[in-house]
């Protein structure tokens, strides 16, 4: 796995994986209680072909945690600047779970900077969710939280799953679920976390929709990605995205759940791919006018 790289944005330390050195460039942006590890499985083989960049999101892995605004339209206007900071105009952009949202979001409000789009699993595309996050959600979660993930539990849970690696007992799919739960026994990071979460989700769901947006690009090439064992958030918003958007490109994958990248990373690799060699480079949005 790369090593991290850090600038200072605005005062805050942001984190973030470069690698490759391909004309094209690629954003991959990871869900919520994640980090750009998530992407540990298909950076070496993204990085043959594209230049890769993978942000720790504000709030999340290596990057500050302040007290700060954690909306998806926030995200948005960070990932200009750090992309500002990078010398970096156009992207091809990845998104996985809150992710997607922020990667939708960025698309609308900055659409000169992206070049295609790419859902895997995303937020930001109906109200169903799954019940841990509802619940975690409401008020008083934060004095929940420190019960839920003390750090002796994740010291054992650590110790165990060091077992599991080394008599060679893998999943993939347990294995991000407990890196984002064991995150969240750090403080800071819960704090982050409530407030990424709660500018989303609400106890009825997800509160935030991009549905009603995606006729403004409808000029960008999109791929959707999606697991059709999706516990957390259900296949059926890949489908309806499908049906909404004319000339999105649908991909279930069978038997997988949440992470495609993690549980099917050469799958995921060969569809971006394909995707990537398939629209060019001269794919644009265009700039709505008002």
């Amino acid at each position: 796995m790369s090593d991290l790289k850090y600038l200072d944005l605005h005062g805050d330390r942001v984190a973030y994986r470069d690698v490759g050195r391909g004309e094209e460039t690629l954003l991959l942006l990871h869900g919520m209680a994640g980090s750009s590890d998530t992407w540990r499985a298909v950076l070496p083989q993204l990085a043959k072909r594209y230049r890769v960049i993978a942000p720790d999101l504000l709030g999340h892995g290596q990057s500050a945690k302040p007290r700060s605004d954690y909306s998806l339209g926030a995200f948005a206007v960070g990932l200009r600047d750090f992309l500002d900071e990078l010398g970096i105009s156009r992207v091809t952009v990845v998104g996985q779970s809150l992710g997607g949202g922020v990667a939708m979001q960025f698309v609308y409000q900055h659409p000169d900077y992206c070049q295609r789009l790419v859902l895997i699993s995303s937020g930001g595309l109906g109200q169903d969710v799954g019940w841990t996050l509802r619940l975690l959600s409401a008020p008083g979660a934060e004095l929940l939280m420190p019960v839920i993930a003390p750090p002796p539990v994740v010291r054992v849970g650590n110790t165990l799953r060091n077992w599991f690696s080394a008599v060679n007992i893998q999943s993939p799919r347990g294995a991000e679920m407990w890196s984002a739960y064991s995150s969240l026994s750090d403080a800071q990071t819960r704090q982050a976390f409530l407030r990424t979460l709660r500018s989303v989700v609400d106890y009825r769901g997800q509160a935030v929709s991009a549905l009603n947006r995606l006729h403004l690009t409808s000029d960008l090439p999109l791929l959707v990605i999606w697991g059709d064992e999706d516990r957390i958030i259900p296949v059926e918003h890949g489908y309806a995205l499908n049906e909404a958007r004319p000339g999105c490109r649908l991909e279930i994958l069978a038997g997988v759940g949440h992470f495609p990248h993690v549980e099917k990373p050469t799958e995921v690799v060969d569809l971006l791919e394909d995707f990537i060699s398939t629209t060019g480079q001269s794919s644009a949005v265009e700039t709505p006018t008002h």
